[in-house]
């Protein structure tokens, strides 16, 4: 399934759930050792993979234990200016956004 925007967390959740335990299954292991490598209990894997809302820590440490932490790089890039961008700003690193003007254009 390809993740929408307009998909509700609900859905989301269900698909992130079912593909990290997809991931697990294809490595091999099972739901007690990954979790013992994760440091989380059973239960709050077999919680993220039926789709239920937890902790974002506990996320991050499964991924961490199925070797996937680097594919966050994709979901929240680095912050790195183009070129014309470090030329409009003059080697200056933007602290604040700037308020939305009417019309303004996402």
């Amino acid at each position: 399934m390809k993740l929408e925007p307009l998909h509700a967390d609900g859905v989301l959740l269900a698909e992130l759930g079912r593909r990290l335990a997809r991931c697990r299954l294809n490595a091999g292991v099972t739901q007690a050792a990954q979790a013992y490598e994760a440091g989380v209990s059973k239960r709050t894997l077999e919680r993220i993979e039926a789709g239920e809302s937890v902790q974002l820590a506990n996320f991050l440490r499964l991924l961490r234990a199925l070797g996937l932490v680097e594919n966050l790089e994709a979901l929240v890039p680095p912050d790195e200016p183009g070129p014309m961008d470090l030329l409009r700003m003059k080697g200056k690193r933007r602290r604040r956004a700037s308020a939305r003007r009417a019309g303004a254009r996402r």
